[in-house]
């Protein structure tokens, strides 16, 4: 919570920072979190149990590793029976089968087509939130498809070079509906009512028992980022960018399940690369973060860099930019501090929530890693027996 002590010690460390009154009113209102510590969050234990979805990815895993990913998915996922074609979206067709289930005859000639389907992989990654199905696409045009397939209602759409993730969530599995409709004529399911369509009325405000949540990843480099502007092996830097973008998407993962809240944000960006770079990298790299932002020639700004994705609504100005800049800098320094005295075995769950119960503002504070150390100490042991 946001107490006004708190808005007073982030003010005066703008005015130390060279803000002037009208930045720093425009600074503290794009600092706002919804990541709210309570009496729910603190009961909480880790990991969390599974959502309902988790089941039935495990059975495509099954599938797919007699049949292969590819094939299995485009019997589980309608929008992989379409291609990626300009109006696909209000064929009678596609309407058809993404909004009313009714599937099209299957032609592999006449579906999604992709340039490596055999690459295409499947697993389901345990996170402290719950275990979270993932499909990594090693070719970049196969990630692109699949993002367009499944995001993008199968219309052609750009992807920008710098994103190589994306989380499909409020997904309308037609697969599990068919099951339940499965259920409900086998008496299984019993909802009083004279007709599937009754019945599936009724349970349409449960969408825990037909909406999925997945993570859809590429092993391009992380934030359009050369392996050679790190200094490393190019196939070494696929590896790590796979891995950043895994945990990256799966920090998102947790602060939805544990604020409901997942948001194209300043803040969550940050913690979010914080737990992949962490983990891809066997620590905390300040430098490539910076890299990622665009900031590493500081306090000159790359063009392209992934800083600008962040300016908020209505956009910050530019003075509020370049103060923002120098902020996200500081912030990286500090997390860097605060992760080369963390004990080795913390768990994920403490860092994050550590992470979350300060603003952006406050990471960038010299007191940040004391601060988060502190956090990390009292909610270090949440987990599950």
């Amino acid at each position: 919570m946001m107490t006004p002590e708190r808005e007073a010690r982030i003010a005066a460390f703008l005015a130390e920072l060279g803000a002037d009154g009208a930045v720093t009113e425009e600074l503290l209102r794009y600092n706002q979190s919804e990541f709210v510590q309570d009496e729910r969050t603190h009961a909480l234990r880790f990991p969390l149990a599974d959502e309902p979805f988790v089941a039935t990815w495990e059975r495509y895993m099954a599938e797919a590793a007699h049949a292969g990913v590819f094939p299995t998915l485009r019997t589980k996922l309608v929008q992989l029976a379409f291609p990626i074609s300009q109006g696909v979206s209000t064929a009678e067709a596609y309407v058809a089968a993404t909004r009313r289930g009714m599937w099209p005859a299957l032609d592999p000639d006449a579906g999604l087509q992709l340039v490596a389907p055999e690459a295409l992989e499947m697993q389901i990654y345990a996170t402290p939130a719950g275990r979270l199905p993932i499909v990594v696409a090693r070719e970049r045009a196969d990630f692109e498809t699949l993002l367009c397939a499944l995001t993008k209602r199968n219309e052609p759409a750009a992807v920008p070079p710098s994103q190589g993730a994306c989380m499909v969530a409020g997904y309308n599995n037609w697969d599990r509906i068919a099951d339940l409709r499965r259920q409900w004529e086998s008496g299984a399911l019993a909802e009083g009512s004279s007709t599937w369509d009754e019945c599936f009325a009724r349970l349409q405000p449960r969408k825990e028992l037909y909406q999925d949540r997945f993570i859809l990843l590429s092993d391009g480099g992380y934030s359009g980022v050369t392996a050679s502007s790190l200094g490393l092996d190019e196939a070494a830097w696929r590896g790590i960018s796979l891995a950043i973008r895994r945990e990256h998407e799966c920090a998102h993962y947790f602060t939805k399940r544990v604020f409901q809240s997942m948001r194209n944000l300043l803040l969550d960006e940050v913690i979010a690369d914080f737990m992949g770079v962490r983990a891809a990298a066997k620590g905390y790299r300040a430098d490539w973060f910076l890299r990622f932002m665009g900031l590493e020639d500081f306090p000159s700004y790359r063009a392209g860099g992934r800083l600008q994705n962040y300016l908020g609504t209505p956009p910050l100005s530019t003075e509020a930019f370049r103060m923002v800049s120098l902020v996200v800098k500081l912030a990286a320094e500090q997390l860097q501090t605060f992760d080369r005295h963390l004990p080795d075995a913390v768990e994920s769950s403490a860092i994050l929530l550590a992470l979350t119960d300060l603003s952006l503002l406050e990471l960038a504070m010299p007191e940040a890693p004391n601060a988060l150390a502190k956090c990390v100490a009292v909610f270090g042991d949440r987990r599950t027996t």
